[in-house]
Protein backbone atom coordinates (compact mmCIF):
# COMPACT_ATOMS: atom_id res chain seq x y z
CA UNK A 1 0.00 0.00 0.00
CA UNK A 2 1.51 3.53 -1.02
CA UNK A 3 2.19 6.15 1.51
CA UNK A 4 -1.09 8.29 -0.34
CA UNK A 5 -3.15 5.56 0.26
CA UNK A 6 -2.33 4.52 4.28
CA UNK A 7 -2.41 8.51 5.09
CA UNK A 8 -6.32 8.71 3.48
CA UNK A 9 -7.09 5.48 5.72
CA UNK A 10 -5.11 7.40 8.68
CA UNK A 11 -7.30 10.27 7.99
CA UNK A 12 -10.50 8.16 7.33
CA UNK A 13 -9.80 6.17 11.55
CA UNK A 14 -9.46 9.89 12.84
CA UNK A 15 -12.49 11.00 11.56
CA UNK A 16 -14.46 8.46 12.50
CA UNK A 17 -12.78 7.99 15.82
CA UNK A 18 -14.47 11.84 16.62
CA UNK A 19 -18.09 11.41 15.35
CA UNK A 20 -19.66 8.42 17.92
CA UNK A 21 -19.13 10.84 21.09
CA UNK A 22 -19.39 14.40 18.94
CA UNK A 23 -22.34 13.89 16.19
CA UNK A 24 -24.16 11.13 17.66
CA UNK A 25 -24.98 12.26 21.14
CA UNK A 26 -25.97 15.54 19.87
CA UNK A 27 -28.34 14.19 17.27
CA UNK A 28 -29.63 12.04 19.80
CA UNK A 29 -30.60 15.10 21.96
CA UNK A 30 -31.51 17.68 20.21
CA UNK A 31 -34.78 20.10 20.43
CA UNK A 32 -36.65 19.17 17.39
CA UNK A 33 -35.94 15.28 17.83
CA UNK A 34 -37.48 13.00 20.70
CA UNK A 35 -36.07 9.54 20.98
CA UNK A 36 -37.94 6.86 22.94
CA UNK A 37 -36.06 3.60 24.30
CA UNK A 38 -37.74 0.77 25.09
CA UNK A 39 -37.14 -3.40 25.90
CA UNK A 40 -38.72 -2.82 22.16
CA UNK A 41 -35.15 -0.89 20.66
CA UNK A 42 -35.17 2.65 20.20
CA UNK A 43 -37.15 5.02 18.07
CA UNK A 44 -36.50 8.47 16.84
CA UNK A 45 -39.25 11.59 15.94
CA UNK A 46 -38.69 14.90 14.43
CA UNK A 47 -40.66 16.67 16.52
CA UNK A 48 -42.11 20.44 16.72
CA UNK A 49 -42.63 21.74 19.77
CA UNK A 50 -45.66 23.26 21.84
CA UNK A 51 -44.37 25.10 24.87
CA UNK A 52 -46.74 27.95 25.13
CA UNK A 53 -50.49 28.31 25.59
CA UNK A 54 -51.23 29.40 22.35
CA UNK A 55 -48.93 26.27 20.79
CA UNK A 56 -50.60 23.88 23.02
CA UNK A 57 -54.19 24.96 21.95
CA UNK A 58 -53.72 24.73 18.53
CA UNK A 59 -51.75 21.56 18.22
CA UNK A 60 -52.12 19.35 15.47
CA UNK A 61 -55.22 20.70 14.37
CA UNK A 62 -56.00 21.23 10.69
CA UNK A 63 -53.40 18.75 9.75
CA UNK A 64 -54.27 15.98 6.91
CA UNK A 65 -50.71 14.28 6.91
CA UNK A 66 -47.99 13.94 9.02
CA UNK A 67 -44.96 12.12 8.21
CA UNK A 68 -44.61 8.80 9.59
CA UNK A 69 -41.08 10.24 11.41
CA UNK A 70 -42.92 13.16 13.26
CA UNK A 71 -44.48 13.94 15.64
CA UNK A 72 -45.62 17.32 18.15
CA UNK A 73 -44.40 17.22 21.77
CA UNK A 74 -46.43 19.19 24.35
CA UNK A 75 -44.22 20.53 27.25
CA UNK A 76 -45.69 22.28 30.23
CA UNK A 77 -44.02 24.21 32.35
CA UNK A 78 -44.60 22.48 35.80
CA UNK A 79 -46.58 18.78 35.50
CA UNK A 80 -50.34 18.55 35.93
CA UNK A 81 -53.13 17.00 34.59
CA UNK A 82 -52.41 17.36 31.06
CA UNK A 83 -55.92 16.99 28.65
CA UNK A 84 -56.19 16.45 25.60
CA UNK A 85 -59.03 16.61 22.47
CA UNK A 86 -59.24 15.92 19.15
CA UNK A 87 -61.49 18.54 17.89
CA UNK A 88 -60.23 19.75 14.37
CA UNK A 89 -57.62 17.26 14.33
CA UNK A 90 -58.12 15.16 10.76
CA UNK A 91 -55.55 12.31 11.43
CA UNK A 92 -55.82 9.45 14.11
CA UNK A 93 -53.06 10.11 16.71
CA UNK A 94 -51.40 8.36 19.46
CA UNK A 95 -50.48 10.30 22.53
CA UNK A 96 -47.86 9.52 24.80
CA UNK A 97 -47.66 11.02 28.93
CA UNK A 98 -44.68 11.47 30.25
CA UNK A 99 -43.30 12.28 34.03
CA UNK A 100 -40.76 14.73 34.62
CA UNK A 101 -37.74 12.45 34.32
CA UNK A 102 -39.10 11.33 30.98
CA UNK A 103 -40.64 8.33 31.84
CA UNK A 104 -43.87 6.98 29.75
CA UNK A 105 -46.71 6.84 32.11
CA UNK A 106 -49.68 6.59 29.77
CA UNK A 107 -49.89 5.41 25.77
CA UNK A 108 -53.34 6.42 24.44
CA UNK A 109 -53.70 4.90 21.41
CA UNK A 110 -55.52 5.95 18.35
CA UNK A 111 -57.57 9.01 19.32
CA UNK A 112 -60.24 9.55 17.04
CA UNK A 113 -60.33 12.69 14.82
CA UNK A 114 -62.66 15.32 15.90
CA UNK A 115 -63.91 13.33 18.94
CA UNK A 116 -64.72 15.74 21.52
CA UNK A 117 -64.13 13.35 24.54
CA UNK A 118 -61.28 14.25 27.14
CA UNK A 119 -57.91 11.89 26.59
CA UNK A 120 -55.90 12.57 29.97
CA UNK A 121 -52.91 10.85 30.75
CA UNK A 122 -52.60 11.03 34.46
CA UNK A 123 -51.30 13.04 37.05
CA UNK A 124 -48.12 15.08 36.92
CA UNK A 125 -47.33 15.27 33.28
CA UNK A 126 -44.60 17.00 32.19
CA UNK A 127 -44.83 16.26 28.53
CA UNK A 128 -47.02 14.70 26.31
CA UNK A 129 -45.80 13.32 22.29
CA UNK A 130 -48.41 12.96 19.75
CA UNK A 131 -47.42 10.46 16.96
CA UNK A 132 -49.14 9.33 14.15
CA UNK A 133 -52.00 6.40 15.21
CA UNK A 134 -50.93 3.16 14.85
CA UNK A 135 -47.28 3.96 15.74
CA UNK A 136 -47.08 3.34 19.48
CA UNK A 137 -48.55 -0.19 19.18
CA UNK A 138 -46.22 -0.89 16.45
CA UNK A 139 -43.38 -0.43 18.49
CA UNK A 140 -44.63 -1.68 21.58
CA UNK A 141 -44.19 1.71 23.03
CA UNK A 142 -45.61 1.08 26.96
CA UNK A 143 -45.71 2.51 30.42
CA UNK A 144 -42.22 2.37 31.69
CA UNK A 145 -40.09 3.43 28.13
CA UNK A 146 -38.03 6.83 28.36
CA UNK A 147 -37.49 9.77 26.49
CA UNK A 148 -34.72 11.35 25.80
CA UNK A 149 -34.67 15.46 24.88
CA UNK A 150 -33.24 18.31 26.12
CA UNK A 151 -36.00 19.84 27.67
CA UNK A 152 -36.18 17.28 30.35
CA UNK A 153 -34.20 18.64 33.44
CA UNK A 154 -30.94 16.58 32.77
CA UNK A 155 -30.74 15.90 36.83
CA UNK A 156 -34.45 14.28 36.95
CA UNK A 157 -33.77 12.56 33.78
CA UNK A 158 -34.55 8.66 33.39
CA UNK A 159 -32.27 8.90 29.98
CA UNK A 160 -30.46 11.95 30.39
CA UNK A 161 -28.54 13.47 27.42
Amino acid sequence: MGTRASGLICLLAAALAVLPSASFAFADCAPDRVVLRGAWGEALFSVEIADDPAERSQGLMFREKMARNAGMLFIYETPQVASFWMKNTLIPLDMIFFDRTGTVVHVHHRAIPGDLTPITGGRDILMVLEINGGLAELFRIAPGDTMRHPAIDQADAAWPC
